[in-house]
């Protein structure tokens, strides 16, 4: 997908990767509608901004209508979460974002995309696709739910020419890992590793090297690398 003159929608665009994402794409020559649950946050130059709460089924299907240009999803609005065994509220609330809103904006852009030639779809997803944080199971399940979307949707779009890229990181500095005390990446990188992803039509963009040993970790015993990553902890 070339982004210079696609027409893009990013979720969750007023602080942050996605900040960065809406931001990149005005730079890489894209009309990009910038959405957030307070619009009045969005203090981007040259983007269209609406108002956008993904888990409410009415807005995205209002924003839906509005935006019919667009051939370019970005999913990233998403939020934290804590243990399973918590505030079963929290743990719900974090699925209704992460997971559920994420699907919802697909179903109510597949129609768009495909009308709109097909286009692509990037999802946000995590490090913790693949590993849980401690602390974080909730936010790690609806990470990992994230993931096996993506490849679902993947299989389910390629017949409208609709290409799906899932992005997985560790910590980057923004608000959501202001509380702790990790290397982070700077979320503009996050954001340019990701649109190159897009227009390579990337099945995943893996960032750091964190993500890469996470990811390689899958295919060897998992108390091996739980051991390890509670030493880096330590460290």
């Amino acid at each position: 997908m070339d982004i210079s003159g696609a027409t893009a929608l990013v979720t969750g665009a007023n602080r942050g990767i996605g900040r960065h994402l809406a931001a990149q794409l005005v730079e890489r020559g894209a009309k990009v509608y910038a959405t957030a649950r307070r619009p009045e946050a969005v203090d981007l130059d040259g983007v269209e901004i609406l108002a956008l709460d993904i888990t409410d089924p009415d807005a995205v299907a209002t924003v839906a209508r509005t935006a019919h240009d667009v051939d370019l999803l970005v999913n990233n609005a998403g939020i934290g979460g804590g243990t399973l065994l918590g505030d079963l509220t929290g743990v719900r609330a974090t699925l209704d974002v992460n997971f559920w809103g994420t699907l919802s904006m697909v179903r109510a852009f597949a129609p768009v995309l495909e009308k709109n030639g097909g286009g692509a779809v990037l999802n946000i997803a995590s490090s913790a696709s693949w590993f849980v944080f401690p602390g974080n199971g909730a936010y790690g399940v609806s990470k990992a739910a994230v993931w096996s979307m993506g490849n679902a949707l993947r299989q389910e779009l390629a017949g409208q020419g609709t290409t799906v890229t899932s992005v997985h990181l560790g910590a980057a500095d923004t608000d959501m890992m202001k509380g702790y005390d990790v290397p982070k990446m700077a979320p503009a990188d996050v954001a340019r590793a990701a649109l190159d992803g897009v227009e390579a039509a990337a099945y995943e963009v893996v960032v750091d090297e964190f993500t890469h040993m996470v990811k390689a970790s899958l295919s060897g015993d998992p108390r091996e690398f739980e051991s390890q990553f509670l030493k880096l902890l330590q460290a």
